[in-house]
């Protein structure tokens, strides 16, 4: 598209200030650079995690500066590069279709629809990583503009803009995202061994022995491991001439968020928990207690767990390899698991119960814990049906009548409330797997028992956002029949309505997901029940009172007039 064919302005809806929202009917249109690509956004679905942002704006982990995977001379030639206290654009659900590019791009073309992959894992910040909607402008405008050099994965050379068909609706396009989410939650790979080439901390406690690390040692080839009462000989194995043994009287001594791996012979609350200053994003904890308690609650770093990816695992034996060999593989479900889902009549709640249950896996059963009557009975309607046809066993509470009980060998946590954490860990059954889905804030920690923890072989696992993978995944669900993202949708907006949108999710008052249409600029936030009302010809098009393709076609015919 030439730049005379493009309009000047936007509607556009842009977070300036912590808690400052506003709908901007004058956004510039900004004509792609050399490197550049100009999407026009046909649809985008508000999120918690958009929420977060408003609130902490500057301060969240992914709103900060890139401080490597990308020159900071190429930062400096993409507008749409937004970190710290500079205005941005949420909104990171989207599907949207290209519209012009620059003359250097290569990979993408004018015409193409796309979904976008939002989560840019290799451009990290201080805490996290990039992503769009954060620190780079996001979907809750008209058109968004994008750099070919950000939006291509550099390890495997796949696009962030996926190519979808066009005859899916703009809606069930949008959704992928959310729904990728949630599927990275349990499809991601974990690592069971330590970091090859990795900085290794080794720290053992008067009295206890240093067992099962010289195999894992000799297999990672550290670059470099530090000690503290531990001696070379006492490794048991041979280090890279290039490695040094490096001693240190005790922690404070030591770099914080510096090391890959941690393993810890001992059984001191004190020493673990100054294991949280010194673990690196997507670093490992090993506590090998040799048969001792610690005997009191220990403060651990749980909001790391979701954003940093840091990763908790014990044993009460010698061997720290037997701790390294209860490392699930990833966090998917397991054959006869008991399932606690809490906060599961949210939006992405309502995800989780309908993934977990239409994902095959036998022996299963299913507690959907929310405090939300209305929204436990709109997820019932959705859930018990599909339920009933997979032989899931399903229940559904309300804890602010009924208590969570039982014991479980799965959660996934909706809610971002560290109480959650240490209530898991007092009710879990033996390997149990605690998906700490919700985003509670990376510096927040939380008192566990981690002797329970350590004695049922719990492991912690979290994960923000999604890969390229994982979005497939979802795709191929949709192509197959066994997922029609479309289920979420609980109400539509235009960009008038989308600040009421986000004060909807903010509230918590609808089961579902919202669905911006920015081409739409007058239409407020309407939920699907009232369509009948204020578009009956829409509302003939809902399937069952869901939401169609051609329900969305006919909404932007008669909205649009």
């Amino acid at each position: 598209m030439d730049s005379k064919e493009l309009p000047k302005t936007q509607h556009a809806v842009q977070l300036v200030g912590p808690g400052e929202l506003r709908h901007n009917a004058a956004k510039e249109v900004p004509y792609p650079g050399p490197c550049q690509i100009l999407a026009r956004v046909e649809a985008v679905g508000l999120c918690f995690s958009d929420l977060k942002l408003l609130k902490q704006f500057s301060q969240h982990a992914r709103k900060t500066e890139i401080l490597e995977g990308i020159p900071g001379d190429v930062l400096a030639e993409i507008p749409s590069y937004v970190p710290g206290d500079r205005p941005t654009v949420p909104g990171h659900e989207v599907v949207c279709r290209i519209v012009a590019v620059g003359d250097k791009v290569t990979r993408h073309r004018v015409g193409e629809r796309c979904l976008v992959q939002t989560d840019y894992r290799t451009l990290r910040t201080g805490s996290s990583n990039a992503a769009f909607g954060y620190n780079f402008e996001g979907g809750l405008q008209e058109y968004v503009l994008m750099d070919e050099r950000v939006v291509m994965d550099p390890e495997s050379g796949e696009r962030f803009l996926i190519p979808v068909a066009d005859d899916w609706s703009a809606s069930a396009v949008a959704l992928v995202e959310p729904w990728a989410c949630v599927e990275d939650a349990y499809a991601n790979q974990e690592r069971r061994r330590l970091k090859p080439g990795g900085r290794l901390l080794v720290i053992v406690e008067e009295g206890h022995r240093m067992e099962g690390l010289a195999d894992a040692i000799s297999q990672s080839k550290p670059a470099c491991v530090y000690g503290i009462g531990a001696s070379k000989e006492e490794l048991g194995a041979p280090l890279s001439a290039a490695v040094i043994l490096e001693k240190a009287a005790n922690l404070s001594a030591l770099p914080g968020d510096f090391f890959d791996d941690i393993v810890y012979f001992g059984a001191r609350r004190q020493t673990i928990e100054g294991c949280n200053d010194k673990i690196a994003a997507g670093g490992i904890v090993i506590i090998v207690t040799g048969g001792r308690k610690i005997g009191e609650p220990v403060s651990v770093g749980i909001g790391r767990v979701h954003y940093g990816m840091t990763r908790w695992i014990g044993t009460s034996g010698d061997r720290a390899d037997d701790a390294l060999q209860m490392i699930p593989p990833d966090g998917e479900i397991r054959p006869g698991d008991r399932i606690a889902i809490l906060g599961a009549a949210g939006p992405m709640g309502q995800m989780h119960v309908i993934r977990d249950i239409r994902q095959g896996i036998p022996g299963i059963s299913i507690v959907a814990a929310d405090v939300d009557d209305s929204r436990l009975e709109a997820l019932a309607r959705k859930a018990r049906p599909l339920a009933e046809a997979e032989a899931v066993k399903l229940r559904f509470v309300n804890t602010t009548r009924e208590p969570l009980a039982g014991r479980f060998s799965y959660f996934a946590l909706l809610a971002p409330i560290g109480s959650l954490v240490a209530d898991a860990v007092r009710t879990s059954l033996e390997g149990c797997i605690i998906n700490i889905f919700a985003g509670i804030p990376a510096p927040t920690r939380q008192a566990l028992d981690l002797d329970a923890y350590i004695a049922n072989s719990c492991y912690m696992i979290g994960t923000s956002g999604s890969v390229i993978r994982d979005m497939k995944i979802v795709l191929g669900k949709i192509e197959r029949g066994r997922l029609d993202t479309n289920c979420s949708v609980d109400a539509i907006s235009g960009m008038t309505g989308a600040l009421d949108g986000l004060a909807a999710v903010e509230s918590r008052t609808l089961a579902g997901k919202i669905i911006v249409y920015p081409e739409l600029h007058g239409l407020g936030l309407i939920r699907l029940s009232e369509l009948p009302r204020l578009y009956p010809t829409v509302a003939a098009e809902l399937q069952d009172g869901q939401w169609t393709a051609r329900a969305e076609r006919e909404l932007l015919r008669v909205a649009a007039q």
